[in-house]
């Protein structure tokens, strides 16, 4: 078993991050016991590029698709789709939350705005360009939770973070037939770039056998 951190983690770094209103019939499947929250016949969909740095109890990075549901009536976040270059990290998020992270090889070049890529041995998971824009006063504090399906029950885990924001504009491809063909099917409705956030992922389980994870 590759070795991961404890819940919960602490982590830091850069995101960017767009959203769209996606038809209810293009949303991918959802937790189990959850549902799309949908208006008009559309849902939300975030999709997000994460560089985890700094202070982060693991260092990789992420490439994750998210949708918006509720569990009863309830608002949470489902993973549905998600990609690391950590093997600590595939690993603990799929034993401790049920988040069905998958391993894929990453470029991400951020010397001038920000270019990303992820692919696997089946080819190109998607592209993006961001160009950050005006930054916004203050740091902005988000609390939600995530909901995924863990050992064939819901698992709820609480989620905390805090950034500086700045708009931006994107671009996204994808490989038509791939797991993320729909985001490039049309512009993002928003975009913004999440300038060293700091983010507490899950609940502290006392009791729980200390697992030791690398640094880096």
């Amino acid at each position: 078993m590759t070795p991961y951190p404890e819940e919960p983690w602490h982590l830091a770094g850069q995101m960017y991050l767009s959203l769209w209103l996606v038809p209810a019939r293009e949303l991918p499947p959802v937790a189990d016991g959850t549902r799309p929250v949908t208006v008009a016949g559309r849902g939300a969909v975030g999709a997000a590029w994460v560089v985890y740095e700094n202070d982060s109890v693991l260092h990789y990075n992420e490439l994750l698709r998210a949708v918006l549901v509720r569990d009863g009536r309830r608002p949470r976040v489902c993973v549905t789709d998600i990609w690391v270059d950590s093997a600590a990290s595939m690993a603990g998020g799929r034993e401790l939350w049920g988040i069905p992270k998958e391993m894929a090889d990453f470029d991400i070049d951020r010397t001038a705005g920000v270019r990303a890529g992820a692919s696997t041995d089946k080819g190109v998971l998607a592209t993006a360009s961001f160009e950050p824009g005006r930054r916004l006063p203050g740091r902005w504090p988000l609390t939600y939770r995530v909901t995924q399906t863990l050992d064939g029950t819901l698992k709820t885990s609480s989620v905390r973070s805090r950034s500086a924001v700045r708009t931006a504009r994107a671009r996204w491809s994808a490989r038509e037939g791939g797991p993320l063909g729909e985001l490039g099917r049309r512009a993002p409705l928003l975009s913004l770039a999440l300038d060293d956030f700091t983010i507490r992922f899950g609940d502290a389980a006392p009791g729980a056998s200390a697992r030791q994870a690398p640094t880096t």
